[in-house]
C-alpha cells in the first residue's frame, strides 16, 4: 500500500496527509487548509509540468 506525503501545519504543527489539506485551483495554484486549527494559506504557487 502506497503511503501519502504528510504535511505539517505551520501554525499548530498538526500533521495530515496531503490529500486532506491541499486543494488545487484552476490557475495551477494551491490552497492549504489545516483540518485542526482551520489555518489557511491561499495562492501557493506551483511549478506546472
Amino acid at each position: 500500500m502506497e503511503r501519502l506525503p504528510i504535511v505539517v501545519c505551520p501554525k499548530c504543527h498538526s500533521s495530515s496527509e496531503i490529500v486532506h489539506v491541499l486543494t488545487a485551483q484552476s490557475n495551477q495554484n494551491v490552497i492549504y487548509t489545516c483540518p485542526s486549527c482551520q489555518y489557511v494559506i491561499r495562492n501557493i504557487e506551483t511549478n506546472k509540468g
